[in-house]
């Protein structure tokens, strides 16, 4: 049997109980599916890659290296969505800029109240999504607070609205916005995807243990190479996509003047 990302974090009693106990069954894909996104910003991946402990001097969430190979994978995925007309569904955070709506946030880390939109230079944004996988005109971007793409946004409207049975997730990070994105998909009875090498988090044990977790109980944790085949293998024309805004994300866009 192939070796999961997870295995040399659990003991052998936790694999017994895996084993007997029916967790960790293969769901399967849907028929209509959409590639969700979520959070990969210049907050949770830096403005480049370099190792984390350096990434989050500037870049409090940063998951440094990792997060950059993420973005590899994520590429690969989004030529494959696009390719069939399958809906590509961002998210980011937003926040106002006196910091006032940041709620909970405060609670768990020290440097919220100074550096959270980063410290960083020219006028780059924490929630600025990085322009290596930039949102192209017909996809869907959705500003959110909290972990979940689900809480207080449209993001459950859109899905239904385009007739999707299922999400691909994405993104950073595996234990936090991931999760919490693939627990509230399940509870609404999505089929559940998650791309492995395409999500990343700060903590490498974190990452692999919600992993193990999220196979076991609310999604099939799967390899890029293999989502990219069954997003090849899909009919085209399945969706009635948005024709297509090229302003539509811009308040989550680099500045022209930081890009140059």
């Amino acid at each position: 049997m192939t070796e999961r990302v997870w295995d040399k974090f659990l003991t052998e009693r936790d694999k017994q109980v895996f084993a007997a106990s029916g967790y960790g069954a293969r769901g399967g894909f849907g028929k209509r599916p959409a590639l969700l996104v979520i959070d990969v910003n210049f907050g949770f991946v830096g403005d480049k890659p370099e190792p984390i402990l350096d990434s989050i001097k500037r870049w409090m969430n940063s998951c440094g290296e990792d997060g950059w190979k993420a973005v590899a994978a994520i590429k690969e995925l989004l030529v494959a969505a696009r390719g069939k007309g399958v809906p590509v569904i961002y998210t980011t955070g937003v926040r106002r800029a006196d910091s006032w709506d940041e709620g909970a946030w405060a609670y768990k880390n020290s440097r919220v109240k100074t550096d959270y939109m980063g410290l960083n230079p020219g006028k780059l944004k924490s929630n600025v999504i990085i322009p290596d996988i930039a949102p192209a005109p017909q996809d869907i971007v959705i500003g959110k607070q909290k972990p979940s793409a689900f809480h207080g946004t449209p993001l459950a409207d859109y899905l239904v609205h385009l007739g999707c049975d299922s999400v691909i997730c994405t993104g950073t990070t595996t234990s936090g916005c991931v999760r919490a994105t693939v627990i509230d998909a399940f509870s609404k009875n999505y089929r559940v995807i998650v791309a492995e090498e395409g999500c990343a988090d700060r903590s490498q044990a974190s990452h692999a243990v919600n992993l193990c977790d999220m196979n076991a109980k609310y999604a099939d944790v799967i390899s890029v190479q293999e989502v990219v085949t069954y997003l090849n293998a899909l009919p085209s024309g399945l969706f009635d996509l948005p024709k297509g805004d090229p302003t539509a994300a811009a308040a989550f866009s680099m500045p022209a003047a930081a890009k140059a």
